[in-house]
């Protein structure tokens, strides 16, 4: 049988700023919305592809040094940006088939957590990317 093993160690981006080292978890999902297509007289329901709306979904560890977390982010909350993000770094730079590297165009970020403190906890805030359009580049 054979297999294939994702050891997960993406690389991202967030308005061409590189924030794998602040990241913790990243998941970027392709979603269409199913129109239901069915007409009179069916029994069953029939979808065809209507509008696309991605979602990038991401957590960071909070810092507010310059040129960090904050400061790269703060900016961005109620406007549109682009993200990438690859499956290995070498993917950024280089897109393959086994690390291809996929760009979300003029998604909206609606909001940015200020503070999310535990005490004794390392802080981190999750971020939400909605809309805009996605690419695959595999060379």
């Amino acid at each position: 049988m054979a297999t294939s093993t994702y050891l997960s160690n993406p690389a991202l981006t967030i308005n061409a700023i590189n924030c794998s080292d602040q990241a913790t978890s990243a998941v970027l999902t392709q979603v269409t919305q199913p129109q239901n297509s069915s007409a009179f007289g069916s029994t069953d329901s029939f979808y065809v592809t209507g509008m696309t709306d991605h979602t990038f979904e991401v957590e960071l560890f909070m810092s507010y040094a310059a040129s960090e977390t904050y400061a790269t982010l703060a900016a961005l909350v109620g406007t549109q940006t682009t993200v990438t993000i690859s499956p290995t770094a070498a993917g950024l730079a280089t897109p393959t088939a086994t690390a291809p590297k996929f760009t979300l165009t003029n998604c909206y970020l609606a909001e940015l957590p200020l503070i999310d403190a535990t005490l004794g906890e390392l802080s981190t805030i999750t971020l939400t990317f909605t809309g805009g359009t996605l690419t695959t580049a595999t060379s």
